[in-house]
């Protein structure tokens, strides 16, 4: 049975550029889901922090737009791809998939469907007025009422579908919180600052998931080198998701005096993805992909910000983004040869 140290920033604030505290810690989605994945494959997972202290959810990942339901999010795709012949052509911000309605389509082809259109004619109806919405910054609703691209429902009927992946999407937050509350881990974690190099080297992977909380405890973390070193040296695998990268940067040089990882490729949270988050907003007082980059990272990111992207480099695995957590995951259990 592998065991997988579950390393999770305790972290509960950040301090941003304009010298103010914001709330934050680690991101619900990122770390649920391969906590699970990993526990119905057979491993051993042992929940770390770097001090001991219980781990805090970041309220901004548990905001109802970080939990639209899988099969909406994969709708809202098939919309985005009509959008241009090439999918690198389309830039979509988390402003498009959170403030404009966008990601409804799925819901609104159903009621379409309901007043008698096929599924073609439908789709093909909420695409026209999605690439309308998303070119000219526009709520969904009100181009298909406006644009005569309502297909016969009312723009009640339409806010009715945009309404209902809200409620559903803050009832899966709430799901993923309460999830992550009742691990006894999460509530009673192992400090790995107590754990000595003999109890490290009994680990076969360490994965760490995202938020910014990595940014402000693993970034810099004597016991985070002392676990990325030991678990090196023998080839294990050593993952890490969105900010959770930031645990790299930990690392310590080579008898060459170069970084541990200095070469590699890899990716993380990039920078245009982190100036359309609210911190980054505001301001953040340094990015981790120009620190990645910095250090002597290879950065490898995807063609667009969101969507999931996974970089493998010999026992190293990082993925990119909130969308790649279910992609990462499974690219450790490949690693460890329990999928």
């Amino acid at each position: 049975m592998p065991r997988i140290a579950y390393l999770v920033s305790s972290a509960s604030e950040i301090a941003l550029a304009d010298g103010a505290t914001h709330p934050t810690g680690y991101f619900a989605e990122e770390a649920i889901k391969p906590y699970e994945r990993f526990v119905a494959a057979g491993a051993d997972v042992v929940v770390l922090t770097p001090d001991g202290r219980p781990p805090t959810a970041d309220p901004y990942g548990l905001e109802y737009f970080f939990h639209f339901p899988e099969q909406d999010m994969d709708f809202f795709a098939s919309v985005t791809r009509t959008f241009h012949h090439d999918p690198d052509d389309i830039r979509i911000t988390l402003h498009h998939t959170t403030e404009l309605g966008l990601v409804a389509g799925r819901r609104i082809t159903e009621r379409l469907r309901e007043r008698g259109a096929t599924f073609a004619d439908a789709h093909a109806l909420v695409s026209r007025a999605a690439k309308i919405a998303w070119r000219e910054d526009r709520q969904l609703p009100e181009v298909m009422v406006t644009e005569a691209l309502d297909g016969g429902l009312s723009r009640a009927e339409i806010q009715a579908a945009v309404d209902e992946l809200e409620e559903d999407a803050r009832a899966l937050s709430a799901e993923r919180e309460g999830k992550l509350d009742a691990i006894p881990g999460f509530r009673a974690p192992v400090s790995l600052a107590s754990l000595s190099d003999s109890r490290l080297g009994e680990f076969d992977a360490v994965f760490a998931p995202g938020g910014h909380g990595p940014m402000v405890d693993l970034a810099d973390n004597p016991d985070a080198g002392r676990l990325l070193k030991i678990l090196h040296d023998k080839g294990a695998p050593i993952a890490t998701l969105c900010h959770g990268p930031a645990l790299l940067l930990s690392a310590p040089e080579r008898e060459d005096g170069q970084w541990l990882f200095d070469g590699y490729r890899m990716t993380c949270f990039t920078d245009e993805e982190e100036d359309q988050t609210a911190p980054g907003r505001i301001g953040m007082q340094w990015y981790l992909d120009a620190a990645l980059k910095n250090a002597g990272a290879v950065f490898d990111d995807a063609p667009s910000a969101w969507v999931s992207h996974v970089v493998v480099d010999r026992n190293l695995i990082t993925g990119q983004n909130p969308g790649s957590t279910e992609a990462t995951a499974d690219a450790v259990l490949k690693a460890l040869g329990i999928r």
